[in-house]
């Protein structure tokens, strides 16, 4: 059975609809919690995924987060063997860290539901399941990266140029949220509520209902997306080729 960990920093942060693709594809899945579990244990090259998922603290807060740090390394040591790594959000920011590109604050946050713009080579690539406008995709967060050197940028949003980037053949960093449920969201807009409360464009009411309005159609293309990813990177093998009826 091949094995999934992924890196939780706040328990319903978690793999959403996600989990229900991994677990269908034969994968073992293991949380790890930030700040619970002692993450430097984790063998970098051991799982056969390793997806970092998302949280409210900065990619660089290392002096308030140690454990970052330790994050970062097991990342780097990751990308560099070239083995199947998938960020979402934070995820995302601490995969560019780790490659060395720089991660600071946006000049105002992303909070809110928007279609995401896809490059050429976004055009080509897992994401184009997630390319029609027509499909909003979910975005929380108030910190954006520079592209990693040799990073190939799949997606962009007026508001953050830098929404997604491929690197290498097994590296995905997303910096929106595919993975997400509407019942979900609700844990979101208690844990989140200083950052709502703080956003004067922002009520619980106004995501409640564009969650309930969104959430829903986003998940067969988001479970797409993710097949496809899987497939490419060789963690799951491609669907069998139809074969047609024989007219004898």
């Amino acid at each position: 059975m091949k094995r999934a960990a992924a890196i939780r920093h706040l328990p319903f942060e978690d793999l959403g609809t996600w989990a229900n693709v991994l677990t269908g594809r034969g994968f073992q899945l293991r949380y790890h919690d930030a700040g619970r579990t002692d993450l430097a244990r984790i063998n970098p090259l051991e799982p056969d995924l390793l997806v970092v998922l998302g949280g409210p603290i900065g990619a660089g807060d290392d002096d308030e987060y140690p454990f970052l740090a330790t994050e970062r390394e097991l990342l780097r040591r990751r990308l560099e063997a070239d083995r199947p790594t998938l960020g979402i959000c934070l995820g995302a920011q601490l995969m560019a860290s780790a490659l060395g590109a720089r991660v600071y604050a946006a000049p105002r946050p992303e909070i809110g539901w928007a279609p995401v713009r896809l490059t050429d080579a976004g055009r080509g690539s897992c994401l184009t399941a997630l390319g029609d406008p027509s499909v909003p995709v979910l975005h929380w967060h108030g910190d954006s990266f520079d592209l990693p050197g040799r990073a190939a940028l799949l997606a962009s949003t007026d508001a953050c140029a830098n929404q997604a980037f491929g690197y290498g053949r097994k590296a995905l960093a997303l910096q929106f949220h595919p993975e997400v449920t509407a019942t979900g969201l609700e844990q979101w807009y208690i844990g989140h509520t200083r950052e709502i409360v703080g956003n004067p464009t922002l009520t619980v009411a106004g995501l409640r209902e564009a969650g309930r309005r969104h959430a829903p159609g986003l998940q067969a293309p988001a479970w797409r997306m993710l097949e496809r990813w899987l497939e490419e990177t060789g963690l799951v093998p491609p669907p069998a080729p139809e074969t047609p009826d024989s007219p004898y």
